[in-house]
């Protein structure tokens, strides 16, 4: 028996071609000048009057023109010499004269895009995209400056690239993001912001300033040069930090995208337009500055990895989710961010009586709860604060004890995040300390799992109704309940210790 002799083989499918490399983009051609005009700023005031009266006007004028054109020169070469491209997953720069730099950014690690838009950008249609990466204490990369409408759609083509949305990648450099329908959340009333400022220590105390300064002139009887030039400084000084958070939370308002991003635009000489993952949010903080209980008042901050830390004291991050709004605006604001989590239903417990050796006046402000989606802190006497971390944003966990601590069987928990802050139970009891943090490893481990935490989809919160959050401990101080067998038993290191 014979079998049919088999045909020719199908020829085998040609191999797709590689992708064209993208062609390197320059900055717009106007970013050398803008670059120039912040340094010849720079450089009048680093000259200052004295010079100007030592050599003369003509001879003052002609120094600021040649700085300026070797300015401008540099600025140009150095715009030459600076480009950028994105290959696969990164975002490629390279910029230097003399010393070159490449910079390749994963943007798996993207955490949040920014475009920023100075006065000068302003006037001539241009904006700065700053990209904020994991575990940087700085922008990674500014591009400055880049018309409005190719930031916006670099801005949305390198999400997509993240796989923070389902925006298809754009085909050639001049394919333009379509507009992304929006829904508002909150604008705040420009009033509320310019009151908030008054109501600072610093405006609150500056009429009693001067009211001495005056009755020190009226007694004295003499008013120099040197005292009205010191007054004034002094008064600028003090109301420089209230003018500017007036300036830069001028026109607030908070929308979320298609995508279930958060959107953020705030600023009146330099304007800003921030997308954010809502799943790179690592916590939520809750501040009721002591001024501002009278109008029951309060402000909200993200806390977003990428951004650097409360240790760098930097006035002009970009943390801000409510800069002042009453109880009920903030309540539903962090619903909106963390689902699930109720302002007004988060019990905590303080530390115990023994700790009193240690907070002798603001013992009972001090307290953590855990909750069945975050964790809980408070603190504060005169400024009351609140924290709310997710589990799935713990990066550790640990447990400290001082020497006083050991002393009187205290010790602190520390939950990290990506963000630069921890989650801090102040003074617990050692016992309670070491189950708390076995607690707060399980719970991470759980979020962490199949079903992590996902915030970027979540139903309207008007529609749905705010569940109500039993009474329970933060801690569980008795039998310890049936553990999740889909946990790993990993976690034997928080297991108190024999002799705690």
């Amino acid at each position: 028996m014979t079998t049919p002799a088999a045909g020719p083989a199908a020829p085998a499918p040609p191999p797709p071609a590689p992708p064209e490399d993208e062609p390197r983009r320059r900055l717009h051609p106007l970013s050398p000048l803008l670059h120039g005009a912040k340094s010849i700023a720079v450089i009048i005031v680093a000259l200052s009057w004295q010079t100007l009266s030592q050599i003369g006007l003509e001879r003052f004028a002609l120094v600021v023109v040649i700085l300026a054109v070797g300015v401008v020169i540099f600025s140009v070469i150095n715009w030459l010499s600076t480009g950028y491209h994105v290959v696969g997953k990164e975002l490629r720069i390279a910029d230097g004269l003399l010393w070159r730099r490449n910079r390749a950014i994963p943007l798996e690690r993207l955490q949040a895009v920014e475009l920023r838009r100075p006065l000068l950008a302003q006037l001539t249609g241009l904006a700065e995209l700053r990209l904020e990466v994991v575990g940087g204490g700085k922008t990674e990369a500014p591009l400055a400056y880049l018309t409005v409408r190719d930031a916006a759609a670099l801005r949305e083509r390198l999400l997509a690239l993240a796989g923070r949305t389902a925006v298809a990648e754009p085909h050639g450099p001049a394919a333009a993001a379509a507009p992304a329908v929006e829904r508002p959340l909150l604008r705040v009333r420009n009033s509320d912001v310019v009151v908030s400022q008054l109501l600072t220590p610093q405006a609150f105390f500056l009429p009693f300033g001067v009211a001495f300064v005056i009755v020190q002139t009226v007694v004295e009887g003499a008013w120099g040069f040197i005292g009205i030039a010191s007054t004034i400084t002094a008064m600028a000084g003090v109301l420089l930090q209230p003018v500017r958070r007036v300036l830069q939370d001028w026109d607030f308002r908070l929308a979320r995208d298609a995508g279930g991003r958060l959107v953020v635009r705030y600023g009146l000489l330099e304007t800003r337009s921030q997308v954010v993952p809502l799943h790179r949010v690592q916590s939520v903080g809750v501040t009721w500055p002591l001024l501002w209980r009278g109008k029951r008042w309060l402000h909200l901050r993200l806390d977003i990895a990428g951004y650097a830390g409360p240790q760098n004291g930097n006035d002009k991050r970009s943390d801000r989710l409510l800069p002042v709004g009453d109880n009920h605006t903030a309540r539903a604001l962090v619903w909106e961010v963390l689902p699930g989590a109720d302002l007004f239903a988060l019990p905590t417990t303080p530390p115990p009586d023994r700790a009193r050796w240690l907070h002798p006046f603001a013992l009972r402000r001090l307290g953590v709860g855990l909750t069945a989606e975050v964790m809980v802190t408070r603190w504060g006497l005169l400024t009351r604060e609140l924290s709310l971390v997710p589990y799935a944003r713990f990066q550790s966990v640990r447990v400290v004890q001082g020497p006083i601590q050991r002393r009187l069987r205290l010790a602190t928990v520390y939950a990290d995040t990506a963000g630069g802050r921890a989650a801090v139970a102040r003074d617990r009891d050692l016992a309670e300390a070491w189950a708390l943090a076995d607690e707060l490893s399980r719970r991470a481990l759980q979020a962490r799992g199949p079903a992590p935490l996902i915030t970027n989809a979540v139903a309207d919160p008007a529609a749905v109704p705010v569940p109500d959050v039993p009474e329970q401990p933060a801690v569980d101080q008795g039998e310890p309940a049936a553990r999740d067998r889909s946990v790993p038993e990993d976690d034997a290191f928080w297991r108190r210790p024999s002799g705690a």
